[in-house]
């Protein structure tokens, strides 16, 4: 593991991409949380008391099987609301400067070359950051100044409105300060020695970002190749998700409660413990050769009961 205190546009610069992980939560953020960030943003960038902002950390992990010539693509563990939202800002920061008619020292080009897109690179390897299914259509459209996809991410398209609303009343060039300003720890993991899964739990022990639906949803499709991961989510994990729909955090606690009941053979687990009792089952099965893919089969199965 590396870690080191970086400025968050350093972080950015470089051919490189960004990718969040299928397993991991869609975008959550809210206007409220966007707010509060860009106020801080403008204050950081006004006062010449204020070197710098600690936003957090951004942990990654590169993806397996790369070659010298592809763009380095980095798996985020830890970070990836902060990062989405730094982006849809950026995004909305381009277009304010080209709408805007004063004279600024900072170009929209700028802007997207070096902190938005691998601008010498072509298709999906253009940007430098790919979210997850749900969210990835809508953040590229903004990006490219297209029209939305038809099931758009509301998360992203209303944060976009908001900042793009409020920087139209701003100073600009006290933006780009105050986004200069702001610095992360950068956590690099290597394979084979980190364990990301481990590292993710601790850096999320308190429960209070992550519902226990993510969390045994990360448990069980982190460790795994990401083309096992593409085929079980895709044709398992994110049709339990849609069925789920928008209460799918709570109803899902409860399913996989109501499902370790019945495993168990009538044990009911504790409701703030679903996520600690599906990972004894988990061990318990694998140890009687069950493998990762038979038993998201199985839960995809109880779910459409």
């Amino acid at each position: 593991m590396k870690a080191q205190d970086i400025q968050f546009f350093k972080l950015l610069q470089g051919s490189k991409q960004f990718i969040i992980p299928i397993y991991q939560r869609t975008y959550s953020w809210g206007v409220k949380q966007c707010r509060q960030l860009l106020s801080d943003i403008e204050k950081i960038g006004k006062s010449e008391e204020f070197s710098g902002h600690f936003l957090g950390s951004i942990v990654y992990i590169q993806e397996h099987h790369q070659t010298t010539s592809d763009v380095p693509k980095l798996l985020v563990i830890d970070g990836q609301q902060r990062l989405t939202t730094i982006s849809i800002l950026l995004t909305a920061l381009a277009n304010a400067i080209e709408d805007s008619d004063k004279e600024l020292s900072i170009s929209a080009k700028k802007i997207r070359n070096l902190y938005l897109f691998n601008s010498e690179e072509e298709d999906k390897k253009y940007f430098k950051l790919i979210l997850t299914q749900s969210d990835k259509d809508t953040l590229l459209q903004l990006q490219k100044s297209k029209d939305l996809p038809a099931k758009e991410s509301v998360r992203i398209a209303e944060n976009y409105d908001y900042f793009l609303k409020d920087l139209a009343k701003m100073n600009l060039e006290t933006i780009y300060r105050g986004l200069q300003k702001l610095f992360v720890v950068e956590v690099s993991l290597e394979r084979g020695k980190d364990n990301p899964q481990l590292i993710f739990e601790s850096m999320n022990s308190t429960g209070l970002d992550l519902t226990q639906a993510d969390l045994i949803r990360n448990y069980i499709l982190m460790g795994l190749e990401a083309k096992i991961q593409k085929e079980l989510y895709e044709n398992y994990w994110y049709l339990m998700e849609q069925s789920f729909g928008n209460e799918y955090a709570t109803k899902f606690d409860a399913f996989v409660r109501d499902y370790l009941t019945i495993k168990n053979k009538g044990d009911i687990p504790n409701k703030n413990a679903v996520y600690e009792a599906f990972k004894e089952y988990f061990t318990k099965e694998s140890f009687a050769g069950l493998d990762v893919e038979t038993i998201v089969k199985d839960l995809y199965e109880y779910s459409k009961h």
